[in-house]
């Protein structure tokens, strides 16, 4: 098992070298459960961001718990911050990859509207395929990198931020549709989820294309 490494500020400081006033950090949450929708979020570091909080992680190697007392450290300390949506229906219609760059044109759109010069930023997408650029008219520069969710700060706290705001959504929308288990499953598709759809059928939260 690979060591937890510590994400820091290098990556996004080589970006701000190179003339971005803004390294913006994007992760998405739900790509694989089969109820609720993808998440994508954004954090915003301006060139005089300071350093990074204690305990900040990709969302994945937290608890619960943890990325829920982490979540308002890594609010705080991004310049601006930003979740866009796309909902099961729309992963249906448009496939999950369409879906992603829909999202993420939500919250950038969002973090325009915040103040962000998103054509002033460098968009660090976390993985090896950028899903977002098809999506918009003008896109700013993005670069794409494996493991930047652990590596990259400015991804750890947008991968925390999405994750906190989709878990909440899911908590939620447990107390709409309830018996699917969604609170503690956020949509994903456990063995519990699944018998549940086999005894009360899909709701209007799942993704029907990924029911099997």
């Amino acid at each position: 098992m690979s060591p937890v490494v510590d994400p820091t500020l290098d990556f996004e400081r080589e970006l701000h070298a190179t003339g971005a006033t803004w390294v913006i950090g994007c992760d998405e949450v739900g790509r694989g459960a089969i109820a609720g929708p993808v998440a994508v979020g954004l954090g915003a570091v301006h060139v005089e961001c300071l350093d990074v909080p204690e305990g900040l992680r990709d969302s994945k190697l937290l608890s619960e718990k943890r990325r829920e007392a982490l979540y308002p450290l890594a609010t705080s300390w991004v310049s601006h911050h930003a979740v866009g949506f796309a909902e099961a229906n729309e992963v249906d219609q448009l496939g999950i990859v369409v879906a992603l760059g829909l999202a993420g044109k939500r919250a950038l759109t969002a973090l325009h509207h915040a103040g962000v010069g998103i054509m002033q930023s460098v968009v660090v997408l976390d993985g090896n395929h950028d899903y977002l650029s098809p999506q918009l008219t003008t896109p700013p520069r993005i670069t794409t990198r494996v493991k930047a969710d652990r590596d990259c700060a400015s991804v750890a706290a947008a991968s925390v931020i999405a994750k906190v705001e989709r878990d909440r959504l899911m908590i939620e929308a447990d107390g709409v549709h309830p018996g699917y288990g969604w609170a503690g499953n956020k949509g994903y598709g456990s063995s519990a989820h699944y018998g549940a759809l086999s005894e009360l059928g899909p709701s209007p939260l799942h993704r029907l294309t990924w029911l099997h």
